[in-house]
């Protein structure tokens, strides 16, 4: 997959005739896919491309308050572009959502990006909007004089997939649904370094994880997970939040990595969020810890999907 990093419209230059996938992809989730998957159906029946036209970052950045969240992504950049290649595109166009942009007038719009990428045909959902005034789609099918292909609604459990959705679901701790609206396990990636070493002493020595990307963490508590070394998957347990029966004030990022003894300080890790086993709970003593700690194994070890 070609990727191409344009400042505005006038680098789309001798560009291929393609199918033009239009959306902001925070992270790829079903009703991306969906979007994915027509695309390329129908540039294979016409000989033609696949493009999508999305943005590093969200639009929301241009007209709301500025709040950390803002920053966050369901998946990393390097896995969303790994995803879409997957998936079938030939060439992503990434530009920066600015003020400047966000003035274009849908006929601008028109004319300057989809026009300047020689869309032959449109792909879009069912609720995009796009231009000054928020056009809708049945405003690309009067101004666009090509091909338009609407995708219709994707859900789960009778509720819509979305991005505002999933963003909801990992709050809650709801990993095994958050996979299920994802098409694929939600995941942290960074590099293990150092920790108190704490758990070594009591028999469930650590992994911590230090984050490379800005992606939306699971909310505090202990939970199944699959973790990635190497190229190999191990099943364990992984928490996040502070270490609170010893008095932790850090948020801290944990993996207990069963039927795994390597000292693996700073290789990169993955860890893929599973399911939620139980909230983060202050205990009296190192005891009632390791008994719970044993619990918490059987259910992680146990664990086949849902």
């Amino acid at each position: 997959m070609e990727i191409k990093y344009i400042k505005n419209y006038k680098d789309l230059m001798n560009q291929v005739p393609t199918v033009l996938v239009l959306g902001y992809f925070d992270g790829l989730h079903l009703g991306h896919k969906a979007l994915l998957d027509r695309a390329r159906k129908v540039a294979d029946e016409q000989g033609l491309t696949v493009t999508v036209l999305t943005f590093p970052e969200t639009p929301r950045l241009a007209f709301a308050r500025f709040s950390p969240d803002l920053l966050l992504h369901l998946t990393s950049q390097e896995k969303r572009f790994q995803l879409m290649e997957q998936y079938g595109v030939d060439q992503l166009v990434l530009t920066d959502f600015t003020s400047e942009f966000a003035a274009n007038s849908p006929q601008e719009f028109i004319d300057r990006y989809i026009k300047g990428i020689n869309a032959r045909v449109l792909v879009a959902g069912f609720d995009y909007h796009f231009g000054n005034c928020r056009a809708d789609v049945s405003d690309l099918t009067a101004l666009f004089e090509g091909q338009v292909e609407i995708v219709e609604e994707v859900q789960v459990d009778g509720l819509k997939v979305s991005s505002s959705r999933i963003r909801q679901e990992i709050q809650a701790g709801n990993m095994s649904l958050v996979n299920r609206l994802l098409g694929y396990s939600f995941s942290t990636e960074g590099i293990v370094v150092h920790g108190d070493a704490r758990g070594r002493t009591i028999g469930y020595p650590t992994a911590n994880l230090t984050p490379f990307d800005r992606v939306h963490l699971p909310p505090a508590g202990v939970y199944v997970a699959d973790v990635e070394v190497d190229g190999e998957r191990f099943r364990a347990m992984a928490s996040v939040g502070k270490n609170v029966t010893f008095d932790g004030t850090e948020m801290r990022i944990e993996a207990h990595i069963f039927q795994f003894n390597r000292y693996i300080y700073g290789e990169k890790m993955t860890i893929y969020w599973l399911d939620k086993i139980r909230d983060m709970v202050k205990f009296d003593g190192i005891d009632s810890l390791m008994e719970q700690m044993k619990e918490d194994e059987k259910v992680a070890l146990h664990w086949e999907g849902t």
